[in-house]
């Protein structure tokens, strides 16, 4: 009688389980993908680093909410490449897109592959996405609701700095903070997370800034007085055991980091770029407050990443476009209801393409078989986990670099190469290479990289003439 009845409750609790799946698959978890360009990692770890004060105070609350990742890094240190990998989940080595003049068209991998919109649209996902958000390769067009990206116009009279030219320029803009392209796409975001939604969304929201030229209402250069702007340490003497190859990477910079530097502006360019920074900050902020508020926030996945970082003077270049840690290193966060723990971080070395293959496994959707990238769920889950590097970034004529906890090697062409001990050397200032002491450490990192002749040619746009 005692075994008849416990058969029946087992047999009952199995009817309800079986009831309760298509319930349960249908509460799947809502994901906000926040994009920035061009935006450094300092405020990551050392906020202090260049004003002596927090710049960005909502991305550093987004961070202590969830998981950080220091050691992130992007597959290529120019937007083109780092988003298509990102959003194509096929990496620069095998689609030959390895900077912002490839000839996207042109890559047969690319024509065959499923966005990671496209893959999230087909699974019942709505698709909302404004700003900057893909750059270059797209995929196919499946945006419920979709308002690309555009500069801000100029101040009148631009070039405002004596050494301004193009987008290199800043100072306060002539627009108010309402009428700035990046406000209006934070408010078509908002507008999404305040409507009512029968099935789950992916809303991706991307900010142009802090893409030079650095722009914006006076206000945010009011926030870092120029006194109080710390510069970053630079050394006279890097480039003396940097190969040929490395030293050239930055020749289309040096003679504007050095005009910078020459005209007394460097503490007035960081200023201006600290004023951007703020100013996205502000904007993602907004996003941020809006999911607090409504009724998705605790079952919507966010993830915070900057397409790669920047160079502000430091390796005597500006901007982005090197393998060096400045131009690599990327911004990475991620909540995850119900899996991060509020306050982690976590070292292990891992690589934005790991974001297209994280956010299937989230969402329980099948990964196309072309997706590069691994999983993060295990260090989400355990920040601590153990992990072997997925951090190699792509240049040029097949450039490449990976990243470990201890190390940076790089590798060029004709055995050019660099070794760097970050445990010794933040700054990758000491060239290691032809130290005989790290030729082991070297051999195995240099075999971690794909071969040259394994490695796509670089596919270049014609330019008309």
């Amino acid at each position: 009688m005692q075994k008849s009845h416990l058969l029946m409750h087992a047999c009952l609790i199995g009817i309800l389980a079986l009831g309760a799946q298509p319930a349960l698959a249908k509460e799947r978890m809502n994901v906000l993908l926040l994009i920035a360009d061009d935006l450094n990692t300092w405020i990551l770890e050392k906020p202090e680093r260049y004003s002596g004060k927090v710049v960005a105070p909502n991305l550093q609350k987004l961070g202590e909410s969830g998981l950080v990742f220091s050691n992130a890094y992007s597959a290529s240190p120019f937007c083109v490449p780092s988003r298509t990998s990102i959003f194509s989940g096929i990496s620069p080595h095998k689609s030959g897109v390895y900077h912002n003049q490839s000839n996207v068209a042109a890559s047969a991998p690319l024509k065959e592959a499923e966005s990671l919109f496209e893959t999230f649209s087909k699974s019942g996902y709505s698709m909302y996405g404004y700003g900057k958000i893909t750059h270059g390769w797209r995929g196919k067009d499946v945006w419920d609701d979709k308002q690309g990206h555009k500069r801000d116009p100029r101040p009148p009279g631009a070039p405002v700095q004596s050494v301004g030219k193009g987008e290199q320029d800043w100072g306060p803009i002539h627009l108010s903070e309402a009428e700035m392209n990046d406000t209006l796409g934070a408010d078509r975001t908002i507008a999404i997370l305040e409507q009512k939604h029968d099935q789950p969304f992916f809303l991706t929201y991307g900010t142009f800034n802090p893409h030079m030229a650095w722009f914006v209402p006076q206000k945010y250069f009011d926030m870092f007085p120029l006194d109080e702007v710390k510069v970053p340490e630079l050394n006279p003497t890097d480039f003396d055991d940097i190969p040929p190859l490395g030293d050239q990477v930055v020749g289309g910079k040096r003679k504007f980091t050095q005009a910078v530097l020459k005209a007394g502006l460097h503490k007035s360019a960081v200023q201006a770029y600290l004023a951007t920074t703020a100013y996205v900050d502000a904007q993602h902020g907004r996003i941020l407050e809006a999911l607090a508020k409504s009724p998705y926030k605790d079952n919507t996945i966010v993830i915070f990443i900057s397409d790669h970082g920047f160079h502000l003077a430091e390796k005597d270049h500006w901007q982005k476009g090197t393998l060096w840690e400045e131009a690599t290193n990327s911004m990475l966060m991620c909540r995850v209801p119900g899996m991060t723990k509020p306050g982690s971080s976590t070292k292990r070395c891992v690589s934005l393409q790991d974001l297209y293959p994280t956010l299937l496994n989230l969402c329980q959707i099948p990964k196309p078989d072309h997706v590069d990238g691994k999983s993060l769920a295990p260090l989400l889950k355990n920040p601590q986990a153990n992990w072997e590097s997925t951090a190699i970034s792509y240049l040029y004529d097949r450039y490449a670099s990976i990243r470990t906890e201890q190390f940076r090697y790089i590798r060029y062409q004709d055995g050019q190469q660099e070794l760097y001990d970050h445990k010794k050397d933040p700054h990758e200032w000491k060239n290691e290479a032809d130290n005989p002491e790290y030729t082991e450490t070297l051999e195995a990192l240099k075999r971690r990289l794909p071969a040259l002749e394994h490695m796509a040619s670089q596919l270049v746009r014609n330019r008309k003439k």
